[in-house]
């Protein structure tokens, strides 16, 4: 069994992915051989990186745990380690409850994972990221943390406050993933209209993704978990004018009525959140935007729900996804209110709002069928090339299919693509030319 090959299985989001091939890039440049979410080890180490959001994501880091204490115990690895969200939250209580594990590291403690596997005076180089998504695209982490202390929300238990990496650093971060082959980055915070706020009390967001989108070779910047208080209308003239930043955002309103919302503690009402989605629209024409909502929230009446039901049909959002409220341990939800609606409504409300989603992704996908859109590939897969448009965001947007009989096509460049056909949530297409 070969010490030196690690297993890394990332769970969670996407955040997480990024600290997993951190932690990978820094022990291959130590001399380590590293796989990512292998289906069966393929040496003596294996490390779950957990996540400890919602109930069903800390069954699957538990479960997973487990399956690998078996492994263990029946020597198809030696050494299993476990880090993230959910050993960052229950540290305690996992080392009691699972002693197999050989050990726990948090979110942000797990470099030492090397140290301790080769001892506190072993000279570590730090190495960069191994990119494990296709080459072509990356996701960018630009801050960690959270300062919104929304009511139902653990992740600040987790991280703790918002730290903004510094800017500098970022550039440089995208400078070399250009240079590796990188072209459109995703990038990702929980919060990223916050960033800079904690370095001098400013938002600085629009001025990092101008100097991004200004740096030779991106070819799409993409922007993911926005907040609606106070958002910085800026960061709209950017998207705008730049034509490498793509016209999509990604924006969690949760809720519309200003019953649910002052109890969420979400600091933005019903108009404001219509004046938003008005604002957007207006000042980035053609702009889709990807939301998530929350139904059975503590104290959710009929009445809340019917005027959010309103709101999904008046906003038409091209992405929603939507799920149904989970108490969360010490979350001010959990300690300050009971968690009332029953699971059966909850579950009713959850399906006809994406019911009415539905029929919503089905007719905006419909509207795309004879235009011309530009399209990065991403794979082969049948008899299909899979390609997504800057409307779309790897793993959770629609696609753009495009036959493999019509020509050969390259992984990570970009075509012309005439969409020709559409289904509900994805679309076919046929290829003019490559762009680049």
């Amino acid at each position: 069994m070969d010490k030196k090959v690690v297993d890394i299985i990332s769970l969670g989001c996407s955040k997480n992915l990024v600290d997993s091939e951190v932690l990978m890039g820094l022990m291959e440049s130590n001399g380590y051989q590293c796989f990512h979410d292998s289906d069966n080890p393929h040496g003596g180490i294996v490390v779950v990186n957990t996540c400890g959001f919602i109930n069903d994501a800390k069954e699957e880091s538990i479960n997973t745990i487990l399956e690998f204490v078996q492994a263990k115990s029946e020597g198809r690895i030696e050494k299993l380690f476990v880090m993230g969200c959910l050993s960052e939250r229950y540290l305690a209580d996992l080392e009691a409850e699972i002693p197999e594990v050989d050990g726990w590291y948090g979110k942000f403690n797990y470099k030492q994972l090397l140290k301790d596997l080769e001892g506190e005076n072993y000279p570590v180089c730090e190495g960069r990221r191994h990119i494990t998504t296709p080459r072509h695209y990356a996701y960018l982490k630009i801050s960690e943390g959270c300062d919104r202390h929304c009511a139902y929300c653990a992740i600040p238990l987790i991280t703790g406050r918002h730290q903004s990496r510094p800017m500098g650093d970022i550039l440089d971060e995208v400078r070399q993933l250009v240079k590796d082959g990188t072209k459109e980055f995703n990038v990702i915070a929980q919060e990223l209209t916050y960033y800079g706020v904690d370095l001098d009390g400013k938002q600085h967001i629009a001025e990092l993704i101008e100097q991004m989108a200004d740096i030779p070779g991106v070819e799409w910047i993409r922007l993911h978990y926005a907040y609606p208080t106070h958002f910085p209308w800026e960061l709209l003239r950017v998207m705008r004018e730049k034509k490498n930043v793509c016209k999509y955002l990604d924006i969690a309103l949760q809720h519309i009525s200003d019953h649910m919302l002052s109890n969420m503690k979400r600091h933005v009402t019903k108009n404001e959140t219509y004046e938003l989605i008005e604002r957007i629209r207006r000042e980035v024409p053609g702009i889709h935007i990807r939301t998530t909502l929350m139904v059975g929230f503590p104290g959710e009446t009929e009445e809340d729900f019917e005027e959010l039901k309103e709101f999904v049909k008046w906003a038409r959002f091209e992405r929603m996804g939507a799920f149904a409220y989970s108490e969360e341990e010490g979350t001010y939800s959990a300690e300050h209110y009971e968690d009332d609606v029953p699971e059966d409504v909850k579950q009713r409300r959850l399906d006809r709002l994406m019911r009415i989603q539905q029929n919503i992704s089905a007719e905006v996908e419909a509207e795309k069928i004879g235009k011309t859109l530009r399209v990065v590939i991403d794979r082969r897969e049948g008899d299909y090339f899979v390609g997504r448009t800057e409307f779309c965001s790897p793993e959770v947007d629609p696609e753009v299919l495009i036959p493999v009989s019509e020509r050969s096509l390259t992984i990570g460049k970009f075509y012309d693509v005439v969409i020709t056909d559409s289904e509900e949530f994805d679309l076919y297409g046929s290829t003019i030319k490559k762009t680049i």
